[in-house]
């Protein structure tokens, strides 16, 4: 069962990052819980509380016309119980730039989504070249 728990932890968190890259508003949405409790902290942001203002968040950075493409590494998963987190560096390919955002993606299980798990909080941090250690 652990291991299934992990393939679907780690398919949901593929989701995320697809729905992104496909500016697919309705699929982040789902992949969400809708309460007073999630926590968002985009690259450079401050802590957003609660759904109104996370799913604001979505809106307004699907609707930019910057495409972002990701390329996930060192992506790592826990689950313990009906929750679970990931720990993954986003590379990011924008046009000339390339950055890395070191994040971290909290789930709680809900079998009420198609992805059988939701995100409950998103935590993304850029991770600056001298910071290699």
């Amino acid at each position: 069962m652990a291991v299934d728990d992990e393939v679907a932890v780690l398919a949901a968190n593929t989701a995320f990052y697809e729905a992104f890259e496909r500016r697919d508003y309705d699929t982040m949405s789902d992949l969400w819980e809708h309460s007073d409790r999630v926590v968002c902290t985009h690259p450079g942001w401050s802590s957003l509380h609660g759904w109104a203002k996370v799913s604001g968040s979505w809106v307004a950075l699907l609707e930019n016309s910057q495409h972002l493409q990701f390329i996930l590494t060192n992506e790592h998963v826990g689950v313990v119980s009906d929750a679970a987190w990931v720990t993954v560096d986003e590379n990011i390919l924008d046009g000339p730039e390339n950055n890395t955002v070191a994040a971290m993606n909290v789930f709680i299980r809900d079998t009420r989504s198609r992805f059988g798990w939701r995100i409950v909080a998103h935590h993304g941090s850029v991770v600056h070249a001298s910071a290699g250690l």
